[in-house]
């Protein structure tokens, strides 16, 4: 296999053990969100593993690691979607309209910056 630098992240294989990771994340995303969107409501589990999934899918693709997979840009546009809307049903039972609007910020920058990296990684790809 072939080394292109002597980075944890620099090899074929490495590329390889990134890809079957990303894999594994966005298929937990993609299952979790195409579901019951009880299983995405703010205290549920997947309501917190989507996103951490999606910062971690983000990380990876920042860091510009050959090997990242992420969904299309679209898909990930309606992964937002579907997510914040079932966030803002459910969300004003749990936390104080100060931590509310913290936290939406958080949520909608890390969908952005899928998005962003999505539509990169297309661009790039062509």
């Amino acid at each position: 296999m072939g080394d292109w630098g002597s980075g944890n992240f620099d090899s074929d294989t490495a590329a390889d053990h990134l890809s079957m990771i990303t894999d594994r994340l966005l298929t937990e995303v993609a299952e979790a969100m195409a579901g019951d969107p009880v299983r995405i409501e703010p205290d549920e589990y997947w309501g917190v593993a989507v996103p951490c999934n999606l910062e971690l899918l983000c990380r990876f693709a920042e860091l510009g690691y050959v090997g990242v997979q992420l969904p299309n840009p679209d898909l990930a546009a309606e992964w937002k979607r579907r997510y914040l809307a079932v966030w803002e049903e459910n969300i004003g039972e749990f936390e104080s309209a100060d931590y509310q609007e913290r936290r939406r910020a958080v949520l909608e920058e890390t969908f952005d910056r899928l998005i962003e990296a999505s539509r990169r990684e297309t661009v790039h790809a062509l």
